[in-house]
């Protein structure tokens, strides 16, 4: 069962006078939400966007990133928690459906709660967050909308919660988490990486023109593990940043009944930090420790 969040703990804490770093960067739902020149406060304010006008606050605002952020985030999770107004977030989820901003997706079994009902941005909602990026604002946060893969919605589903508990273990360490990037983004990345050299390549048969060390030296470049010659990538990873300046990330998995034999082996020996489906950590590289290969042996059967 995923533990559960008490959102006391989420509120920004303390930090020493010395630190130039507003508290309040250490909150991760409003990650998503901080490039964006878009409402912050708990009154709604206009925004234009493709000639509609749409009435919004921050709660809503951040609702739409954190949705976009991980492509598609079940309401029970975005119920859990509340934005600075005080306001419950499902609360305006209807207002945001009707504006056409986000759209549900059909309801799914979990296996640590009840029946739960799953969003996604609609392309609109992509658009309204997109056109309101601060021009000079870094990292990019990636948004998504839509549902790609129907198929993996079950694993999917879960990453938010995942990331969630990741986000309140840094919070209590003093981390601020700059960005998450989903495994999407650096698989697309690794893809270009690999057909470089065959694009506007007309005699090209598609297949890949990299050798073994030029892939170590990228997946090195990257820091991602390679396993038996192959690269891994977790289902997103953490860009963060500590109070002394050093910056680094932490990679996490979520595990599902599905993870068996080799693949469940092989993100073991990853060393990401992993969560078996319904939510508990089973190891990985937080805080720096090492991995346990033994942890997955429960996946082996």
């Amino acid at each position: 069962m995923w533990d559960s969040l008490d959102p006391r703990s989420l509120e920004p804490r303390d930090r020493e006078p010395s630190d130039p770093r507003d508290a309040e960067d250490l909150d991760p739902r409003d990650v998503f939400a901080r490039g964006l020149e878009l409402p912050h406060g708990s009154e709604r304010e206009r925004v234009h966007v493709h000639e509609h006008d749409f009435e919004i606050r921050g709660s809503e605002v951040r609702t739409l990133a954190v949705v976009g952020a991980f492509r598609v985030v079940p309401v029970d999770d975005l119920s859990d928690q509340r934005g600075r107004s005080g306001d419950l977030w499902h609360g305006d989820l209807d207002r945001l459906r009707t504006a056409g901003l986000i759209r549900t997706v059909a309801p799914l079994d979990r296996p640590d709660r009840e029946r739960t009902t799953l969003i996604a941005l609609t392309r609109r909602g992509r658009d309204l967050l997109e056109r309101h990026r601060k021009s000079n604002h870094e990292p990019h946060q990636a948004f998504y909308a839509d549902v790609v893969k129907r198929r993996e919605l079950a694993h999917d589903a879960q990453l938010y919660r995942a990331y969630l508990r990741t986000a309140e273990r840094l919070h209590e360490q003093g981390a601020r988490i700059n960005r998450v990037v989903l495994d999407y983004e650096l698989k697309r990345e690794y893809q270009t990486f690999l057909q470089e050299r065959n694009r506007d390549r007309s005699d090209s048969d598609g297949r890949p023109d990299r050798s073994a060390e030029e892939i170590e030296r990228w997946a090195q470049e990257h820091q991602l593990p390679m396993v038996d010659g192959r690269v891994q990538f977790p289902d997103f990873r953490i860009e963060r940043e500590w109070q002394d300046g050093r910056r680094d990330v932490e990679d996490v998995e979520v595990m599902t009944p599905h993870y068996r034999g080799a693949h469940a082996a092989a993100k073991a020996r990853s060393g990401f930090t992993r969560f078996r489906s319904g939510g508990s950590r089973v190891g990985g590289r937080a805080g720096g420790r090492s991995p346990d290969p033994h942890l997955a042996e429960e996946f082996l059967d």
